[in-house]
């Protein structure tokens, strides 16, 4: 019996410092990889960044290329019916958006969808005001009642799409 608590003298304290040399190892482990993966996670947002101001940037210049001014400067030609201006106009819209579709993986889904928006909505601006006008009109007759319209009107969905752009991108600067 005596030679047990003769062993156990020895063993107990040996476990109770391999008990807290564990701890405090484990500790150490965990701190330093929570520090390892926070450093790779602030590694990936900062080469990440370029890329997402990037994606803005192109939504900004899309916006802008089919705002009613820019797009009737690229598509208008002397000479077209206002029918077929209406319809270059949307082909514009459509190939200028799906040219930037894949910009919708570096930005929110709020702003991928007010530019969806603004899209759709420029589409149905250019049709409204082209179904005012007779089948015998002019594309300079479009040209004249979409830059009016445009003018008087507060802000366009262009316009609005900007400004919400604008204001994700002043967070991530």
């Amino acid at each position: 019996m005596q030679e047990l608590l003769e062993i156990a003298k020895y063993i107990l304290p040996a476990l109770v410092v391999l008990a807290a040399a564990y701890l405090v190892l484990n500790k150490l482990i965990n701190a330093h990889t929570m520090h390892k993966s926070m450093e790779a996670r602030y590694q990936i947002q900062r080469d990440a960044l370029p890329i997402k101001l990037q994606a803005y940037e192109r939504i900004i210049i899309f916006l802008e290329r089919i705002a009613p001014s820019a797009l009737i400067l690229r598509v208008y030609k002397s000479g077209m019916s206002a029918k077929y201006l209406q319809n270059e106009l949307i082909n514009a819209i459509k190939s200028e958006f799906e040219h930037n579709l894949s910009q919708q993986i570096y930005v929110s889904n709020a702003a991928w969808e007010v530019t969806r928006n603004a899209k759709e909505e420029m589409i149905k601006f250019i049709l409204t005001i082209g179904n005012k006008l007779d089948e015998s009109s002019g594309g300079l007759e479009l040209t004249k009642l979409l830059m009016d319209i445009s003018a008087n009107v507060a802000k366009l969905p262009t316009q609005i799409a900007e400004e919400v752009i604008k204001e994700e991108v002043r967070r991530y600067l």
